[in-house]
């Protein structure tokens, strides 16, 4: 299993909107970037990420699932953009701030860290251990 980070603005998609879309998930849509794009191609049915608040909160608020594979992306007719579907697993116990990610030195090599602006990142096992563990939430 790989892990993922996803970044979405809460008033465009916030992770309310996510959870409302029960066990069928959400088309991951409207990514226009290479690198975030060829994440979601390496992605794997059943692959875990965050759910982090971008712009406004700037935090993980939940964990979502793989649910479907990289595959056509809905919203444009240009075949080089593709999406994966996620569905919601559970909210953090614990909201987990940048400003808390970038404090701890065991994060300092995250791509979160790093490379901020990328809308879908990365994240080694090691990493998603402590973000969990700082959330207080199960891994």
């Amino acid at each position: 299993m790989a892990y993922w980070l996803f970044k979405s603005e809460p008033d465009v998609w916030g992770w309310d909107a996510q959870v409302a879309k029960g066990e069928a998930g959400e088309e991951w849509d409207g990514v226009r970037n290479y690198q975030a794009r060829n994440n979601m191609r390496a992605m794997k049915k059943g692959d875990l990420g965050f759910f982090y608040h971008s712009r406004t909160g700037l935090e993980v608020v939940g964990i979502v699932e793989v649910c479907a594979e990289a595959h056509p992306d809905s919203t444009t007719d240009d075949e080089r953009w593709e999406c994966v579907d996620v569905k919601a697993v559970r909210p953090f116990t614990r909201p987990v701030t940048m400003k808390e990610i970038k404090a701890d030195p065991r994060l300092k090599d995250m791509v979160l860290v790093n490379n901020s602006r990328l809308s879908v990142q990365p994240v080694t096992e090691d990493e998603w251990k402590i973000v969990c563990e700082l959330g207080e939430t199960k891994p």
